[in-house]
C-alpha cells in the first residue's frame, strides 16, 4: 500500500488523516509544533456547524457541502450541541434581520416571547429573530484533542519532522503561501470571556451593519466571542477598537457581560483563496488541501472525504485543480 504523509496537524490535516485511516491507510503526520495548539487558526475558532446561517454570505456550496459535518464530527466521538442558531438584531437594526432571512432558508420567525422560551435571559431585549432550528456547534479544541487522540491509538502519533513518503497531503494552512501563491490570510479576532451570570444554551448571532457578533457558549460560564473578517494585518494581534466593539456587542446582547473575565484574547489568520473556496490542488505526487476560510470545521469533514477519496481510488473531485502552477 503506497504509504502517505499528511502535512500539518490543525483541522485540515487531522480530518484527512482520519479519513485515510477509514480507508485502511496509516497516513505519518508531520507538524513541527507537534500537534494542535495556539500555533493554527483552527485553535480560535467558532465552532459553528450553521451552515444554513453561513449562507447569508458564503456561496451555496458552503451550505451543500456542510450540512453533515454535525454527523461526521459526532461519529468521530465528539461532543456537539445541537441547540439551534439564534439570530437576533437590536431594534434599530431590524432591517438588518429582514435581509439576513431573505438571504437564508430553513429558519423560522421567532417572537419576543418565543426567544424568551428558547434562552429564558434574553427576555424581554429583543422583539422578534429568526431560529435555525437543525444548526449545531463544538469546541473546537476538544474535537482537534480528539481527532489527535482517535489517530494516536491506532498508531498514527504526531511526529515533529520526517521525511515525506510516497505521497504527501500539504495541509499546512497559510503556511503553505510558500507553494500556493494565491493563497491569502483573512484575519480574525476573538476574545474568551468567563460570566456565569450569564446563561446561553446555543449559538446566538448579534447582527449589526458595522460588526455582527456570534456568541458560541462553551460550557461552565465560559463564552467564545468572535466578529471580525480583516483583509490586513497578521496574526496574534487584537486591535483595541476590536475589543470594544466585540465587547460592546457582548453588552448589547446581555448586560450581565458586563461582569465577565476576559480569559483570552486572540487573533489569527485564516487561509482563503481568492474566490473563498476551499481547493484540492495536485502538483507531482504532492495534494494540497487548503481555503477553508472561515468555515474550517463546517467543510473540513467534505474536503477531507474528497481527498481521501481521491487518493484511495484516483477520482477528481470537486475543487480540484490538477498541476497549477
Amino acid at each position: 500500500m503506497t504509504q502517505i504523509t499528511v502535512l500539518g496537524a490543525g483541522v485540515m490535516g487531522l480530518a484527512i488523516a482520519t479519513e485515510l485511516a477509514a480507508r485502511g491507510h496509516t497516513p505519518r503526520i508531520i507538524d513541527p509544533a507537534g500537534g494542535p495548539g495556539n500555533h493554527a487558526c483552527s485553535w480560535r475558532a467558532g465552532g459553528m456547524l450553521a451552515p444554513y446561517c453561513e449562507a447569508e454570505s458564503a456561496e451555496p456550496v458552503v451550505v451543500r457541502l456542510g450540512l453533515d459535518a454535525a454527523d461526521w464530527w459526532q461519529a468521530q466521538g465528539v461532543e456537539v450541541t445541537r441547540r439551534g442558531t439564534l439570530v437576533l438584531a437590536p431594534s434599530r437594526d431590524r432591517a438588518e434581520l429582514d435581509r439576513f432571512a431573505r438571504m437564508t432558508t430553513e429558519h423560522r420567525p421567532v417572537t419576543g416571547a418565543e426567544i424568551a422560551e428558547l434562552e429564558p435571559e434574553l427576555a424581554g431585549r429583543f422583539p422578534r429573530g429568526l431560529f435555525f432550528g437543525t444548526e449545531a456547534h463544538l469546541n473546537p479544541r476538544d474535537a482537534l484533542r480528539v481527532l489527535r487522540d482517535r489517530l494516536a491509538a491506532r498508531g498514527m502519533v504526531i511526529q515533529t519532522e520526517g521525511t515525506p513518503t510516497d505521497r504527501v497531503v500539504d495541509a499546512r494552512g497559510l503556511t503553505a503561501r510558500d507553494a500556493l501563491t494565491d493563497l491569502r490570510g483573512v484575519r480574525g479576532e476573538m476574545l474568551v470571556l468567563r460570566c456565569p451570570e450569564v446563561t446561553l444554551t446555543r449559538t446566538v448571532r448579534l447582527l449589526h451593519p458595522r460588526i455582527p457578533l456570534y456568541i458560541v457558549p462553551r460550557g461552565d460560564g465560559i463564552y467564545m466571542i468572535g466578529a471580525t473578517m480583516l483583509e490586513t494585518g497578521g496574526k496574534h494581534r487584537v486591535t483595541a477598537r476590536s475589543a470594544v466593539e466585540m465587547l460592546s456587542a457582548a453588552y448589547a446582547l446581555h448586560p450581565g457581560f458586563a461582569e465577565a473575565e476576559i480569559m483570552e484574547l486572540g487573533a489569527d489568520a485564516r487561509p482563503a483563496f481568492p474566490d473563498n473556496l476551499p481547493r484540492l490542488r495536485r502538483r507531482g505526487n504532492t495534494l494540497f488541501a487548503n481555503g477553508l476560510y472561515r468555515h474550517g470545521y463546517l467543510l473540513a469533514p467534505a474536503v477531507a472525504r474528497m481527498a481521501a477519496e481521491y487518493l484511495t481510488t484516483g477520482r477528481k473531485p470537486e475543487f480540484m485543480d490538477e498541476d497549477h502552477p
